[in-house]
């Protein structure tokens, strides 16, 4: 897809952070959007703000972990706009916890959004691309998809989870022949509100972490905007890129994990402890 004139693209998460940033990014080169998110109030900012650039734009309050929600979505699009070429599978939380202090409810909140979300987006709009002779799907990992992190395990396990899901995903639609592609992206630190909203128990603190200043001794780190992420994603569709890698860390994290598999994690280890 060298071109994003003309085609419909679906974001999840569009309400802010990079999925406004795709969305804005997308309209400029006049790509209609179906934008989704549980927040309203941003939806409907990312919305006027599209509109601007007079493409046509719909919008859906959408709960990604709600199956039948997304795939009534995907319905809804096709019928409003007349095909679909692109889903962005962006939506995403974070949780702050050890293993032994987080609660199944908790895993399940981060697993049904982080992960199901993005089987449900991909499920519901697969066939949709096909139909649509040129279509592509974009799922939202993390550097926390390529490397685990002490007090991530939940996000850890459903961004590890978002990339084998893909990977495999594209390997059966290479098979097939399809004219569908997908790419996968690991974000490093990306300025966006994913780390103010995260859910935080003081779980952590028996890791030597402090859940009031965690969250922004955390936020120092993040260097890339979403904008400059959002960009480098629509790049790797155009190259039709495997996997996308944003922000130095992204690379300096994946050539970590490439050099030194298992050491990594005592490094990982350590730089928590002084973070903390």
């Amino acid at each position: 897809m060298k071109s994003f004139a003309n085609k419909v693209a679906a974001i999840t998460g569009a309400g802010s952070g990079i999925g406004r940033a795709l969305a804005l990014n997308l309209a400029k080169q006049g790509c209609h959007l179906a934008l989704s998110d549980v927040n309203e109030t941003g939806l409907a900012e990312t919305v006027a703000q599209a509109k601007a650039f007079g493409i046509n734009v719909t919008s859906q309050k959408l709960d990604v972990s709600n199956k039948d929600g997304v795939h009534a979505w995907a319905d809804a699009v096709v019928r409003d706009h007349g095909k679909v070429n692109l889903i962005f599978n962006n939506a995403g939380v974070a949780l702050g916890s050890t293993v032994e202090g987080m609660s199944y409810d908790e895993l399940a909140w981060v697993m049904d959004i982080n992960f199901w979300g993005v089987v449900y987006g991909t499920k519901a709009f697969l066939p949709y691309l096909k139909a649509s002779g040129e279509g592509h799907i974009i799922n939202i990992s993390s550097i926390f998809g390529l490397c685990s992190q002490p007090s991530q395990s939940a996000y850890n396990a459903s961004k590890f989870a978002v990339r084998g899901f893909t990977e495999a995903l594209r390997q059966e639609l290479d098979i097939e022949n399809a004219p569908v592609s997908v790419t996968c992206v690991h974000p490093g630190g990306i300025k966006t509100n994913i780390a103010k909203a995260a859910k935080m128990n003081d779980s952590i603190k028996s890791i030597g972490l402090n859940p009031s200043t965690s969250t922004q001794n955390f936020e120092k780190l993040f260097r890339t905007t979403p904008a400059e992420a959002a960009n480098v994603i629509l790049k790797a569709v155009q190259k039709d890129s495997r996997r996308a890698l944003i922000g130095s860390d992204a690379y300096v994290v994946d050539a970590m994990q490439r050099l030194l598999p298992t050491g990594y994690q005592k490094i990982v280890s350590l730089s928590t402890k002084w973070m903390g």
